[in-house]
């Protein structure tokens, strides 16, 4: 097992890429140049982080420790955010997956009304390497059978659990999305429709997410409004390859507590 800071540790380097800000609709908003670089001081006990946007004057933040907002998977993958959903706060978080030499971050953020009222992609390659950045999703892109394995990581820090996983993605007669995820014993499944870059998971009008097909192989799922007493996810997705592909989601109970964080690797069959 390693620690929190060691996980922390494989995004050292700096991080070349941009930040592009869409509307909850998929509207593209701005998209900055930018670089992230995270040097190790003191033999690695202390971390500078540098966030260089253009056009935008540097944050410079220096820790040692980490809070209980943030959460570090195996290979460096991350979230950070809100670890409790309150009435009348902003609330959101960054999900941020790690493959080789690139990184996908993505934050979503709601409105004191617990509405979606943005999100921010921020694709990243390390300085100094040769990075092919993957095309923007496309419905057909993700239809066929997905096996992989979740790897739940607990708030709590009780001990992490592995499960198999199958999700079958198809297209019904009608037209319809329709998602078939198998973990364990259990099988959920959900279907939406499409429109344009948008999957509208629409069954249960008072749980309504949707999936955001994005560029740099991104897709986003959020719920359109977050709400007490209402357990909820925010997932992002990144297909890496036409074949493998990564999710991670980060839980929220009913109390509106973050629970856990599950990395999800999957290959198409």
């Amino acid at each position: 097992m390693t620690s929190q800071w060691e996980r922390l540790l494989l995004n050292l380097g700096a991080w070349e890429g941009s930040f592009v800000r869409f509307a909850p609709e998929g509207e593209l908003l701005a998209d900055v140049k930018s670089v992230v670089s995270l040097e190790g001081l003191n033999n690695n006990q202390t971390i500078r982080q540098i966030v260089s946007r253009q056009g935008q004057e540097d944050l410079v933040l220096e820790y040692s420790s980490l809070g209980k907002s943030t959460l570090f998977l195996e290979n460096g993958a991350f979230s950070q955010g809100s670890i409790q959903l309150a009435p009348f706060s902003e609330f959101g978080a960054e999900l941020g997956l790690i493959h080789e030499n690139r990184r996908l971050r993505l934050v979503q953020l709601f409105d004191k009304n617990g509405q979606l009222s943005q999100l921010t992609l921020i694709p990243e390659h390390l300085a100094g390497t040769e990075t092919t950045p993957s095309p923007t999703v496309q419905v057909n892109d993700l239809l066929g059978e997905w096996r992989g394995e979740a790897i739940t990581s607990y708030t709590d820090l009780r001990p992490s659990t592995t499960t198999p996983t199958t999700l079958k993605l198809e297209l019904d007669a009608a037209g319809r999305f329709v998602q078939s995820l198998s973990f364990g014993q259990h099988t959920i499944t959900s279907s939406a429709t499409i429109k344009g870059s948008i999957l509208h998971f629409d069954q249960d009008p008072q749980k309504q997410m949707q999936v955001l097909l994005l560029p740099h192989g991104a897709s986003a799922t959020s719920p359109l409004k977050v709400n007490l007493r209402q357990s909820f996810i925010l997932e992002v997705g990144w297909l890496i390859k036409p074949n493998l592909r990564q999710r991670m989601i980060r839980s929220y109970s009913d109390k509106g507590e973050w629970v856990s964080l599950t990395l999800v690797t999957e290959e198409k069959v």
